[in-house]
């Protein structure tokens, strides 16, 4: 690997500077149906477009730019809508516009409010169904003032227009609707767009939301994060399964993204996506020996990300587990066993010990950026993981051999990784991130000299770069890998949370040592999401509420989606920073497997819910299997009796949960938790 495979010409000073991603004050609301993605932009800081729209496919990968409405010349400044009539000529500004998710039928709707003191103007943008690429624009003026108003509305895509003459009556409103469709074939579209009658969801887009998760609590910002990710998280990933993972920035695949991706989706309720993406990556992103693609590529032997394996296996299981369905295991069965196998070849172990090596770390720096032949932190535990994970599947389908093998095989890298006499991956009470193969611990990079890589970047500057702690270390404690309430757990914690404010002040975790970053140095969200995933299952609702509230506060913050990290980057060489949709799904599985506690086997359920501090009441109602579980929580009361009335059943309240045989039928369940 060089440093050019990292670099991509997308320049923000060349054109309209509706083509930077990182506009001051911007939002993305991302929405779509495997057929066609928009991204409604709100933008208010005066620097872009106030309300722009942007129509892409989700099959076809690129900038920002590339958008089928943006215009060379003006950006997004056709797609606005213009109001005009006698004596007045508004449009959405910065200070006229505000911004949020609603729904209509369940169905997902971005809402955007503007106007004046006489009119007031609602768009509503949504996909109407899941079969057809094709976006509705409904536009909702109401006339606040005593006399009729003869008014026009005007908008456009690149250099066609459409006009429509309306006469709103006093204290009264009317409802128009556009709708925009994509047409010809890939890669060859163009959009089309006209006035239509009333555009209604469809019997199809309203099954597929009704069928998702569904949460309110008493937490307005637990709300909207939850709300923001289950309605994104599907909107740019293709009919086909295919998704960018990072919107306009990389135009490129992994194995690891697409497979916490599946987690998401499956935990959300959204489980035929979930197969598809399972089902593609089988078949196409896995070869026959079992290596998977990262950047949409295979590696050679050196480069190779192993936990890349681990994750796929343990997303499919999650799916069997929710699902209840194992024809993917079986159908490709072949490919199970091979991603299983792959990461045990001789090629990766140790000598000496069951631990996995090669050149290659999480993060993917590599040889380039001094990163020396040894273990790595996460491919033991992913693997170890996914190693578990491919047995159970095994052994559901009574292939005993191989369950035993892999168990057997999964134990010996846990039982290495952290008992070990001299290649354990801990030291001094806390995971550290990488040993050598001689069992040193590699604490610095060194970067190769014929790197090209960008100056200004902190691992070129002079002084020490080093690689822990780093934020992955985080995630065996929030998959309960070693007991959350451990020293060891406790004491990583403290190593990492030297990763918040690093070299900034507006907080969130680097997703490791500054000093060692070939890129910015700045806050990540989805490494952030790690972190409080480990934190709640640790009980520090405090430090879980401070990543969550930052979340709120950091551009993106008011659509819910969040920029892969925030600081300064050296652009170009570097591609423009995107959208990571690996986000959304950390904050499902935060809300769903953590703070829920949902959590299905294949005959059995356990329920182990969660409160943070100052939330007393969640309502949800979440798809498991063919049914529906409904779940009322609420914080006891000193006078109240703590527990779980299941069916009307009682179980006294145990902070491990209650485990239940898997239910035949829809579940209703009242809890009391102190």
């Amino acid at each position: 690997m060089e440093a050019e495979e990292h670099f991509y010409s997308d320049d923000p000073s060349v054109g309209p500077t509706d083509g930077r991603t990182t506009l001051d004050g911007v939002n993305y609301y991302f929405v779509g149906n495997g057929h066609i993605t928009a991204a409604i932009q709100i933008c208010l800081s005066g620097s872009g477009t106030a309300l722009g729209l942007l129509i892409m496919h989700p099959e076809i990968f690129g900038p920002k730019r590339n958008a089928f409405t943006f215009d060379p010349e003006s950006g997004l400044a056709k797609t606005s809508l213009r109001i005009y009539g006698q004596g007045f000529d508004i449009a959405p500004t910065a200070a006229n516009l505000d911004s949020e998710w609603d729904e209509l039928s369940q169905v997902p709707v971005v809402r955007g409010k503007w106007g004046n003191d006489n009119i007031i103007v609602n768009e509503c943008f949504y996909c109407p169904d899941r079969n057809k690429p094709r976006l509705i624009r409904e536009i909702r003026l109401e006339n606040l003032s005593a006399e009729s108003l003869s008014v026009s509305l005007q908008t456009g895509v690149l250099s066609h227009s459409v006009e429509k003459n309306l006469k709103l009556l006093p204290q009264s409103g009317e409802t128009c609707y556009l709708e925009y469709r994509l047409l010809g074939d890939k890669p060859k579209l163009s959009v089309a767009f006209d006035w239509t009658k009333s555009a209604q969801p469809q019997a199809n887009a309203v099954s597929y939301w009704n069928d998702a998760l569904s949460f309110q609590s008493d937490s307005p910002l637990l709300n909207r994060l939850l709300t923001a990710a289950r309605n994104q998280l599907q909107a740019n990933i293709a009919h086909s399964g295919r998704l960018d993972a990072s919107i306009w920035q990389y135009n490129l695949e992994w194995v690891r993204d697409q497979s916490m991706v599946v987690i998401g989706l499956t935990v959300s309720g959204q489980f035929e996506l979930a197969g598809t993406l399972l089902d593609r990556m089988l078949s196409q992103f896995v070869t026959d020996q079992g290596d998977t693609i990262d950047s949409s590529r295979e590696r050679p032997t050196a480069e190779v990300e192993l936990d890349q394996n681990g994750e796929l296996l343990l997303a499919l299981r999650t799916y069997v587990d929710w699902t209840g369905d194992l024809s993917l295991v079986k159908k490709h069965w072949q490919k199970v066993r091979a991603t299983a196998d792959f990461p045990l070849r001789g090629v990766f172990r140790h000598h000496d010990a069951a631990l996995l090596h090669n050149r290659r770390e999480f993060w993917e720096r590599h040889a380039l950026h001094g990163i020396e032949e040894g273990m790595e932190l996460m491919y033991q535990f992913f693997v170890s993981l996914g190693l578990s994970s491919a047995a159970y599947l095994a052994q559901l389908l009574d292939y005993r051999d191989e369950a035993e093998k892999w168990q057997i095989a999964a134990q010996n890298i846990k039982k290495a990784m952290l008992f070990h006499p001299k290649y354990t991956l801990i030291d001094n009470g806390h995971f550290i991130k990488r040993r050598r193969m001689n069992g040193d611990i590699q604490t610095e990079v060194h970067v190769r000299e014929d790197s090209l890589l960008p100056k200004g970047i902190p691992l070129l500057e002079e002084g020490p770069h080093y690689l822990n702690p780093d934020s992955s270390a985080s995630l065996p404690i929030a998959f309960e890998f070693i007991d959350p309430k451990s020293d060891l757990a406790r004491k990583t914690m403290q190593q990492i949370e030297l990763l918040w404010n690093q070299r900034w002040d507006s907080g969130g975790y680097g997703r490791y040592n500054a000093t060692s970053e070939p890129d910015s140095p700045g806050p990540w969200p989805f490494a952030s999401l790690f972190v409080a995933r480990a934190y709640l299952e640790m009980g520090e609702s405090e430090k879980v509420w401070r990543i969550l509230n930052w979340l709120d506060e950091i551009p993106g913050a008011k659509s819910g989606a969040w920029f892969e990290f925030h600081g300064p980057r050296p652009i170009p060489p570097y591609p423009q920073i995107g959208i990571i949709p690996w986000t959304w799904s950390e904050l499902l599985i935060l809300f769903v497997h953590h703070m829920l506690g949902v959590r299905p086997s294949r005959d059995k359920l356990l329920l182990r819910p969660r409160f943070l501090d100052g939330v007393h009441e969640k309502v949800v109602s979440l798809r498991m299997r063919d049914i529906r579980l409904n779940m009322h929580l609420k914080k006891a009361d000193e006078s109240e009796e703590a527990g779980f009335w299941i069916d009307e059943q009682f179980y006294p309240y145990n902070e491990n949960g209650v485990t239940i045989d898997m239910p035949r039928s829809d579940l209703n369940v009242r809890a009391l938790i102190p």
